[in-house]
């Protein structure tokens, strides 16, 4: 039986018109059979630090659940995050894969026969290839972003099938949308993605945000703006050139 793989995807900046400049795909993965064991020491890590740690059921119930994300870092909960990502790179059983467009302003969509979207899934596809095994089985969860997430998973996985010749579901199980607050791996994805892109966008606002990337920096030992080697497995960086890797568009 093919050892399963789960991957947790996120992405920022990833719309045509949004005013930014760069467009960031990441993803966490890990053995199926480890996710849940990773799922409940993310949720100590934030009841360690006095956050809840679920979504309450009842609406009675006022609790302020706490969401890991990228834009929640501040000041006041920095140990907090400071502890995610140490626990990310103390796990040898989670990965990250991220690949960053530095400039879509400048991409000539119409050169190379390319809307933004086909170029999102091409991207998308560039992203996920280094994870994806013959010998392996995926599932794939994709964080619901906006109102045309169900088209764009359904897109992304007959795109991921045709790429694999996977026609019966044998290394690409599914693709499925899920909401960041109900899976604790789509929010340390988001945390990683977000990282790289405020980095990318040359961020310096916060200084509680600061921290953790030089964090990332000092336990991944790169500098985050340059591309990785594709055999790294835990911190992997994919930084895209339109004139340098021609041949993925």
């Amino acid at each position: 039986m093919k050892q399963l793989i789960n991957i947790y995807c996120d992405e920022s900046c990833h719309l045509q018109n949004d005013d930014e400049k760069v467009m960031v795909l990441g993803a966490v993965y890990c053995p199926a059979n480890e996710k849940e064991d990773i799922f409940n020491r993310l949720k100590e890590i934030k009841t360690k630090h006095n956050l809840v740690p679920k979504k309450p059921k009842s609406e009675s119930d006022n609790r302020a659940y706490y969401e890991l994300k990228w834009n929640k870092i501040s000041n006041s909960k920095l140990e907090y995050f400071l502890d995610v990502v140490n626990y990310f790179f103390d796990n040898d059983h989670i990965s990250f894969r991220v690949l960053v467009v530095p400039d879509k302003s400048k991409i000539d969509y119409q050169k190379y026969n390319h809307t933004h979207d086909t170029f999102y899934y091409k991207m998308y596809f560039s992203m996920l290839k280094v994870i994806l095994k013959p010998d392996h089985a995926h599932n794939i969860f994709i964080d619901i972003k906006d109102t045309r997430s169900t088209e764009k998973v359904h897109k992304l996985e007959k795109v991921l099938r045709n790429d694999q010749y996977d026609y019966s579901k044998e290394i690409i199980k599914k693709v499925q949308q899920v909401r960041s607050h109900e899976v604790e791996l789509i929010e340390l994805a988001d945390l990683l993605t977000g990282a790289m892109a405020y980095i990318h966008r040359a961020k310096t606002t916060s200084e509680a945000k600061g921290k953790v990337i030089e964090l990332i920096k000092k336990r991944s030992k790169y500098s985050l703006q340059k591309s990785t080697l594709i055999q790294e497995k835990k911190f992997n960086i994919f930084i895209w050139d339109a004139e340098r890797n021609k041949n993925l568009l």
